[in-house]
């Protein structure tokens, strides 16, 4: 069955065709700068990247060009339509309601819509995503897999602030996590390398890209994760603070005269490695090479970065009373050897062995990063949320 996956910004559109039994990728690409003039990434699987400059006003001439991509005589992969079985549609906030993918019906849709001022920036672009989908191929079925639906496993303990209770109750002011389809799938290639059930491990994962998160999933089930109502809570990011003394926001409205807004711009798009390194960049390729020079700031940088993840892994040892396997994943944990080498180095208490020969340079490859006698095993496993979703999407439409 040919699954379209769907990973729709609110001014691009990120798109694979999988083949989801055989979950060969088909083709790729990505839609960007929708709205303002367009522009088609297109790369069908074994061929050229082909680059091209379309008008799309809208998502839905996105989606179009897509499918005129897809079906090309020359560089298309399927001969219509008709070849597409599904849709699978990343979504990044299911709030309280969802806490599993589903068939995406008008029920749905109105659901996720109330979830928008969890996430503004992201849901009514998804939405938007669908309704071109719909629009173009209104026999299709679609699916809706959640960023947060992994996470609805946390106790009460784990997702509850310490607000007033009327807040949860009134507004739903909790933690929610994201990442969730990267830590559901890392996790459970985890328990495979490990030759254990995965209802019987301890596994933290370190997502670790432009947007980090660190989840304890404990017997196959997330127990505790970094981000909280929003992706801004926990490690410290690209571009995102992470954890802060709230009254920061305070005294910064003060002293710069800012009204909320502006400070929230501050702590989401000016703070993270991005502000540490002085405004050098948030791109960890670029701080390693300033760091390596001698750059000071570059070089707190990435420490402040690797010794939070390093905190968070203690905590969540803590959390499930012990742990089988630490995995690194996503862009900075798949590529960066050096932010690897300096969270494990704290974690020696734990009876980690860690190679740092094999680290060296590794780089997007499944591996074992421990020594054969170490207590507890690292790995670096490359995510795959666009299988993943397809893997969701095939299961539901199945039944």
């Amino acid at each position: 069955m040919n699954v379209l996956v769907i990973n729709c910004g609110s001014s691009s559109l990120k798109f694979q065709l999988i083949n989801a039994e055989s979950e060969e990728v088909l083709a790729k690409g990505i839609c960007e700068r929708i709205g303002i003039d367009g522009r088609l990434t297109y790369q069908p699987e074994g061929g050229e990247k082909e680059k091209s400059e379309k008008a799309m006003p809208t998502h839905t001439e996105a989606i179009q060009f897509v499918i005129e991509a897809l079906t090309n005589p020359e560089t298309g992969v399927v001969n219509s339509l008709d070849e597409i079985r599904a849709v699978g549609h990343r979504m990044v906030h299911g709030g309280e309601k969802f806490a599993s993918s589903v068939v995406i019906t008008d029920e749905v849709k109105k659901a996720v819509e109330e979830c928008n001022d969890l996430a503004p920036l992201h849901n009514p672009a998804n939405l938007i995503g669908v309704a071109a989908c719909e629009n173009l191929m209104p026999n299709t079925p679609m699916v809706a897999v959640f960023d947060t639906a992994f996470h609805q496993t946390m106790p009460p303990k784990a997702y509850m602030y310490g607000l007033p209770y009327e807040y949860y109750e009134k507004y739903k002011v909790r933690r929610y996590g994201f990442h969730g389809t990267s830590h559901s799938f890392v996790s459970k290639r985890a328990a495979e390398l490990l030759g254990k059930a995965y209802d019987e491990t301890k596994t933290i994962v370190c997502h670790l890209g432009n947007g980090s998160s660190v989840t304890a999933v404990l017997n196959g089930k997330s127990v505790d994760t970094s981000m909280g109502l929003t992706p801004l809570e926990g490690l410290v990011m690209g571009t995102r603070c992470g954890d802060i003394d709230p009254a920061i926001m305070e005294f910064l409205a003060h002293k710069l005269d800012l009204d909320v807004d502006g400070v929230m711009k501050i702590l989401n798009k000016d703070s993270g490695v991005y502000g540490l390194s002085g405004g050098l960049s948030s791109d960890f390729r670029d701080l390693t090479d300033a760091s390596l020079a001698g750059d000071k700031k570059a070089q707190i940088a990435m420490e402040v970065f690797s010794y939070r993840v390093a905190k968070y892994i203690g905590a969540y040892v803590a959390v499930m009373n012990g742990v089988d396997d630490i995995v690194f994943t996503a862009g900075i944990g798949e590529n960066d050897d050096i932010v690897r080498e300096q969270v494990c180095s704290y974690l020696g208490y734990l009876g980690i062995e860690f190679n740092t020969e094999l680290n060296k340079g590794l780089r997007g490859k499944e591996t074992e990063l421990s020594m054969p006698g170490s207590k507890v095993k690292v790995f670096v496993i490359p995510t795959n949320e666009e299988l993943a979703i397809a893997r969701e999407t095939l299961e539901l439409v199945r039944k």
